[in-house]
């Protein structure tokens, strides 16, 4: 109820209530960032699998490619500076769009959307929690990736305002992907194959686990989200410290195109069967 009193008083001032209706609404957006934050690591079995897959397929990765030397195939990179920010982008892509959007077609069809929407909580609030909590997950996501890449020889990059765009961007252009296919979902039990459906195909396609040598193919997927984030997550690697633009306008476009989608197509009840 605290929250809710600078609303209340901002009737009778000019200043002093806009100041005051701006703290209410920041103490909702942190109060929603907590609760995601607390039920996402409230939930063991989500928090170990969103960390131990990149964890488990960077090691793999590490033991088989650790100590080579730069290959063709690898476009004059080594296997571990390849794999080390493509991993870390799949992470990023899992934990802002794959589970977001099941996430979220699993709150509207238990009905905790609906009961949501029914209180004083702005709808740009809950949106801006989950994209905060969705951040600080792919952060630390990548730093995991990142520092088990070093405990392989994998230099670490020095371009970190590069990275840091690119972590924050992707990450905020697949949350709104996210939410744009979880409002197309009828039901929480199609929810993990709709979103595979999608992601898979666009992982591989777009180098993730191997790299791509098809100009045709490396054409259309550039189009697509994943492989301008792999490619400007992957630059920093190679001691390119430049901002890549057209990447990053790519991802940018996308996330523009999720958030179109959700605000055409977003419903807070659950869909009738």
């Amino acid at each position: 109820m605290t929250t809710l009193t600078p609303t209340t008083t901002s009737r009778t001032g000019g200043r002093p209530a806009a100041a005051g209706t701006e703290r209410g609404t920041l103490a909702l957006l942190w109060h929603q960032i907590r609760f995601e934050q607390l039920s996402f690591w409230r939930n063991p079995q989500s928090m170990v699998f969103t960390f131990v897959l990149p964890i488990v397929i960077i090691g793999i990765f590490g033991a088989v490619f650790s100590g080579g030397e730069g290959e063709t195939f690898f476009f004059g990179l080594s296997g571990m500076q390849y794999y080390t920010p493509t991993i870390a982008a799949v992470s990023v892509l899992g934990a802002c769009y794959g589970q977001l959007a099941i996430v979220l077609a699993m709150r509207r069809q238990t009905g905790i959307l609906k009961r949501l929407h029914a209180t004083p909580l702005p709808a740009w609030v809950y949106f801006a929690g989950l994209l905060v909590h969705c951040v600080v997950v792919s952060v630390i996501d990548v730093a995991l990736v990142i520092g088990i890449g070093s405990l392989y020889g994998v230099t670490l990059p020095t371009a970190w305002a590069v990275v840091t765009l690119t972590l924050v961007l992707g990450a905020a252009s697949f949350c709104a992907l996210g939410v744009g296919v979880a409002s197309l979902i009828k039901n929480s039990e199609a929810a993990p194959a709709v979103v595979q459906f999608i992601q898979f195909p666009l992982v591989f396609i777009s180098g993730s686990y191997f790299p791509i040598h098809s100009e045709v193919l490396n054409k259309i997927a550039g189009l697509l989200p994943v492989k301008p984030f792999n490619d400007a997550m992957l630059a920093p690697f190679t001691g390119d410290g430049s901002f890549h633009w057209k990447e990053l306008a790519v991802l940018a476009a996308w996330g523009v195109i999720g958030a179109l989608i959700a605000v055409r197509s977003f419903r807070w009840d659950p869909r009738p069967e």
